[in-house]
C-alpha cells in the first residue's frame, strides 16, 4: 500500500467539490459542489492547484494551494503561496497523508518560484487546521489574532511575512428595514451552503429585510472589508457554527425587528 499525490483530475472533482462528503445525499452540499469546482478550475490559470491524495487508490484527502494574491481569506502578502485548507480523512490519520499533501504543496510553491508558503491555523483543541500540527512540520507563527494565527515557512531570506487583513466593516442602516450583510466565498463549502441558506431565509421576509452580499473571491471586496466570511444583522455579528441554521437567522431577524419597533 502506498500514497499517491496528484493534481485534481475529473475523477477527483466530486470528492473535492463535496469536501469529502461523498454519497451523503445532502442536497445543499451536492448543489454547492459544481459551483466550487467551477471556481477552482477557473483559478488554475492564476496558479491555483488542488493536490489529491489516494491511499491504496482510495481518496484519502486533498489540499488547495494558490498564490496569496488570489486567496479568498483575510491573509495578505507577496510572492507566497497559501493553503487555506487541508483535508486529511481521519481513517488515514496514521498514514501521514496530511504530511505528504503539505510536502506536495511546498514542492508546488518552489516550482512556481514563490518565496514561501503560508496557512491559516488555530491554537485550539480541535481537529480543524491545528496550529501545533503545522509547527511540528517546521512552520512558524507570522502573526496571531486570538486563537487564530498565520503560520508560514520561508524559502527565500528576502520573503516578507504574511499578515492578517484589517477588518473594515461599518453598518449602514436603512430606515424601516432589517439589514443583513453577508460576507461569503464560494471556495469554502460551508460558506457557500451558508450563503444559500441566508438568501432563502431573507426571501421569506419579502421587502422587510434587505440583503447585501459581499463575495470574498473578489479581490477588491476582500481588500476593502478584510472579511472572508461573516453574517451581520443590523450591524450585529452573528456567531455561527460550521453553517448557520435557518432557525437561528430567523430569530436574529425577529429580534432586530422588535428592537426597531421599540425605538419608534
Amino acid at each position: 500500500m502506498s500514497i499517491i499525490i496528484r493534481d485534481m483530475t475529473d475523477d477527483d472533482e466530486y470528492y473535492v467539490g463535496t469536501c469529502t462528503h461523498v454519497n451523503e445525499n445532502n442536497i445543499e452540499r451536492e448543489s454547492s459542489s459544481p459551483r466550487r469546482i467551477s471556481w477552482l478550475r477557473k483559478m488554475e490559470k492564476h496558479g491555483l492547484k488542488v493536490k489529491v491524495a489516494l491511499f491504496d487508490y482510495v481518496h484519502a484527502g486533498f489540499i488547495y494551494i494558490m498564490p496569496i494574491e488570489i486567496n479568498p481569506f483575510p491573509i495578505q502578502g507577496m510572492d507566497l503561496m497559501v493553503f487555506p485548507c487541508l483535508d486529511s480523512q481521519s481513517k488515514f490519520s496514521l498514514k501521514a497523508v496530511g504530511k505528504k499533501l503539505i510536502e506536495a504543496a511546498e514542492e508546488e510553491t518552489l516550482k512556481q518560484g514563490r518565496k514561501g508558503i503560508a496557512t491559516l491555523a488555530n491554537f485550539w483543541d480541535f481537529w480543524f487546521m491545528p496550529a501545533k500540527y503545522f509547527e511540528k512540520l517546521g512552520y512558524k507563527v507570522a502573526e496571531k489574532r486570538g486563537i487564530e494565527a498565520i503560520l508560514w515557512k520561508q524559502f527565500d531570506p528576502g520573503a516578507a511575512p504574511p499578515q492578517f487583513r484589517k477588518t473594515n466593516y461599518k453598518f449602514k442602516p436603512i430606515q424601516g428595514k432589517v439589514v443583513v450583510d453577508l460576507f461569503w466565498n464560494v471556495f469554502c463549502l460551508t460558506s457557500d451552503v451558508e450563503a444559500q441558506r441566508v438568501r432563502e431565509v431573507v426571501s421569506e421576509y419579502k421587502n422587510d429585510v434587505v440583503l447585501n452580499e459581499y463575495s470574498a473571491v473578489k479581490p477588491s471586496t476582500l481588500k476593502r472589508y478584510g472579511i472572508s466570511r461573516g453574517i451581520f444583522v443590523n450591524g450585529k455579528w452573528i456567531e455561527v457554527g460550521p453553517e448557520i441554521e435557518k432557525s437561528t437567522l430567523r430569530q436574529e431577524i425577529e429580534n432586530a425587528k422588535i428592537k426597531q419597533q421599540a425605538i419608534k
